[in-house]
């Protein structure tokens, strides 16, 4: 089986800071350094590295070729991704000292992707596949729609937040992740908690508390504890976490499982500085299994 991952593909320009900025406040950076990134780009890195097959469909512009071949190099299949007229997302990102951020997106080319190219790729995807979407792309209710008619696992990783972009997609989801905020908001929104959604697995992360899993079929919800680490940047953690869940469903694990091992590979990439090219790969996961 495979995933498919509309999904985004940014440079990814992180600033070492001593805090992060305030409102108006000008703050000299003491280090930076240029990852592969965005969510979506992320998140095919991660299933790919948890031995995932992964199609990722998106779009770069003239100056993306080399983000292209990383994903390559990291076992991605890169041939549903198209070259725009506009230039390759893009991501200003700040990290203080304890690893927290705050980020800014330049969508680019990731909101130019060609819905006839979308069409053309999923003709491809069979009864049994996933398609993982998030919101820093264009085409997603286009993916969604295809995704339920083909009989494929459809996934929404719900950030960056937009209440109209979930309630679009949900009735097309069977899949759906978001954090505590985001859950929150969409409550707000829909009068709906994680529980009630008409999504059959729901899982929210909860940062350094773990993830909460909803099965809304059954009714039954299962916490799931953080391994504790000491963190050094976030950036990533929640896409690593995502891309690991799905790779492990693909290849058949029980929810359970794929959660308690995405939970390790989360636990893993904040102790690391960087996005997409630091994300760890099984053999590391397996290796820090407890016991």
């Amino acid at each position: 089986m495979a995933i498919w991952n509309l999904g985004s593909i940014n440079a990814d320009m992180v600033y070492a800071v001593p805090h992060l900025p305030g409102p108006g406040e000008t703050l000299a950076a003491t280090g930076l350094q240029r990852f592969l990134g965005g969510k979506g780009a992320n998140m095919s890195v991660a299933a790919a590295r948890a031995a995932a097959h992964v199609r990722h469909l998106g779009a770069v512009g003239a100056d993306g070729a080399w983000a292209v071949e990383r994903l390559m190099e990291y076992g991605v299949d890169t041939r549903h991704i198209q070259q725009a007229a506009d230039p390759t997302g893009h991501a200003i990102v700040t990290v203080d000292p304890d690893g927290e951020n705050q980020i800014v997106i330049f969508p680019g080319a990731n909101r130019a992707i060609p819905e006839v190219a979308v069409q053309a790729a999923l003709s491809e995807a069979a009864a049994g596949d996933s398609l993982l979407i998030q919101n820093e792309t264009n085409a997603q209710l286009l993916a969604a729609r295809i995704g339920r008619d083909l009989g494929l696992r459809v996934c929404y990783a719900a950030a960056p937040f937009d209440a109209e972009a979930v309630r679009a997609v949900l009735p097309y989801l069977d899949f759906l992740v978001l954090n505590a905020v985001e859950a929150e908001q969409l409550e707000r929104a829909t009068g709906m908690g994680p529980g009630a959604l008409p999504v059959r697995d729901v899982i929210v992360t909860l940062g350094a508390g773990g993830a909460r899993y909803f099965d809304t079929k059954s009714g039954e919800s299962r916490d799931f504890p953080a391994v504790p680490v000491m963190p050094v940047d976030t950036t990533g953690a929640g896409d690593t976490f995502t891309g690991y869940v799905l790779a492990g469903l693909d290849r058949g694990l029980p929810m359970a499982q794929a959660i308690a091992q995405a939970m390790r590979a989360a636990a893993i990439m904040v102790t690391r500085h960087g996005t997409a090219d630091v994300i760890p790969d099984l053999k590391d996961v397996q290796a820090a299994r407890p016991g």
